[in-house]
C-alpha cells in the first residue's frame, strides 16, 4: 500500500495520469475535494478559493492570519483523505504536508510546452499566442501561490522521487511506471511510517481546534504525546497556556501535553 501524490501543471496531463494510476491500482483518486473542505472551513466560496490558488494569495490576507489558517485547514483536509493509504492526490503541494512519511511516492509530471499550448488551442479553441499567455500565467501564479505559502517553487525537481515527462512517454506509460514504483518494498506501508502519518494527523487536529486562540501556535505530536510551540509573550500568560493545555488534552488521541517555547522545539520534517 502506497501514498502517491501528483504534482503537475496546467495542460500537461497529470490529471490523466493520476486518474489511470487510481484506476490500475483500485485507489482512491482526490484533488478538488481537498479544496472544497478547506473552503468549507474559511467560509469562502469554494469557486473564490479555487480561483484565488489559480490566480493570487491575495483572497487570504483579507482574514487575520489567513496563510496560517488556509495552511492548518487545507493539512487537516488533505490528511483526512490520505490517512487509510491506497490514495492518489494530484493537486496543490500534496508531498509538502507528509514530509516524514516514507511510503509517499512523490511524483512530479511535466510536459513540453508547445503541447500544453497545443492542448490549450485544442480545448479552449484559442490562438497560439493566447494560449500561450494563458499557461505563462498559470506556471507565474501557481509559483507566486507556493512560494507565499511554502516558501518553494514546487516544480523544483528535487522535491520529488520521480519525474515524468510526458511527450514520448504517454499517459499510459506513465501511470505504468508510477504503479511499478509505488509497488517496490521503499515505498510500503510500515509500522513507523503509518505512526508518522497518525501523528500529522493528530497534530492536524490540534492545530485546527487551537486556531482561533491561537493561530500560529506551532503543533508536534509523537505518539500521543502533543508539544505545542509558544513564543515567549504566550509564555508568560499563565492563563493562556493553561487554556491551551486544557483543550488539547480533550482531544482524542492526545495522551500528553507540552509547551515550550518555539525556539526550545525540534520540528521534525
Amino acid at each position: 500500500m502506497a501514498i502517491i501524490t501528483i504534482s503537475r501543471g496546467s495542460y500537461s496531463k497529470g490529471k490523466e495520469v493520476a486518474e489511470k494510476v487510481a484506476q490500475r491500482l483500485g485507489y482512491k483518486c482526490y484533488a478538488r475535494e481537498v479544496v472544497l473542505e478547506a473552503s468549507k472551513e474559511f467560509n469562502i466560496p469554494e469557486i473564490k478559493l479555487v480561483k484565488a490558488i489559480h490566480d493570487a494569495p491575495s483572497i487570504l490576507e483579507r482574514f487575520s492570519y489567513g496563510k496560517e489558517k488556509f495552511i492548518a485547514y487545507f493539512q487537516a483536509a488533505l490528511l483526512k483523505c490520505l490517512k487509510r493509504d491506497n490514495v492518489v492526490y494530484h493537486g496543490l503541494a500534496g508531498h509538502f504536508y507528509l514530509r516524514g512519511v516514507s511510503h509517499v511516492l512523490k511524483v512530479r509530471i511535466i510536459a513540453d510546452m508547445k503541447n500544453r499550448i497545443q492542448e490549450v488551442m485544442d480545448r479552449e479553441k484559442i490562438s497560439y499566442e493566447s494560449a500561450q499567455g494563458l499557461i505563462k500565467k498559470d506556471d507565474l501564479a501557481r509559483i507566486k501561490w507556493s512560494q507565499h505559502l511554502y516558501g518553494m517553487d514546487t516544480s523544483d525537481p528535487i522535491l520529488y522521487d520521480l519525474v515524468i515527462r510526458v511527450r514520448k512517454m504517454t499517459v499510459d506509460d506513465a501511470a505504468e511506471v508510477i504503479c511499478h514504483t509505488a509497488g517496490l518494498e521503499t515505498f510500503k506501508t510500515t509500522f513507523e511510517s503509518q505512526k508518522a502519518i497518525e501523528d500529522l494527523v493528530l497534530a492536524s487536529e490540534v492545530k485546527t481546534t487551537l486556531l482561533e486562540l491561537k493561530p500560529d501556535i506551532q503543533v508536534f505530536a509523537r505518539d500521543g504525546v502533543v508539544t505545542l510551540g509558544a513564543s515567549a509573550q504566550i509564555m508568560k500568560d499563565p492563563d493562556l497556556v493553561r487554556e491551551m493545555e486544557r483543550i488539547t488534552a480533550c482531544i482524542p488521541g492526545v495522551k500528553e501535553v507540552n509547551i515550550k517555547s518555539s525556539h526550545l522545539v525540534e520540528w521534525s520534517d
